[in-house]
This record gives structure tokens, C-alpha cells and sequence, in this order.
């Protein structure tokens, strides 16, 4: 399966917009912290799959 990466932008700002829109807690701290921990997360899975499709 080979989506393209902005798909994953545009789902990540839907449920931003559908988290704020429901008055839900945020998914992540809202602060940098979370935020780098969402970069952290990303770039682990980035980096296993680019490791498993050698």
C-alpha cells in the first residue's frame, strides 16, 4: 500500500479540527513536549519501515 503522504497530513488536521470541534481533550500534551513526541513517534515508524522494505 502506497499512500501518499500528504493523505496523512490531511487526516492528522481532520481529527484535529473533529477533536477541537467535540470540545475533546486534546490526543497529545499541548505543549513542545508532545509535539516532539509526535515527531519521535513518527520518525520510529519511518525509520523500522524503511529498515523492513531494504
Amino acid at each position: 500500500m502506497n499512500r501518499p503522504e500528504w493523505l496523512g497530513i490531511i487526516v492528522a488536521v481532520a481529527i484535529g479540527g473533529i477533536v477541537r470541534l467535540l470540545r475533546l481533550p486534546i490526543p497529545a500534551p499541548p505543549t513542545v513536549y508532545g509535539a516532539l513526541m509526535v515527531l519521535g513517534l513518527t520518525l520510529g515508524y519511518l525509520a523500522v519501515d524503511h529498515l523492513l522494505n531494504r
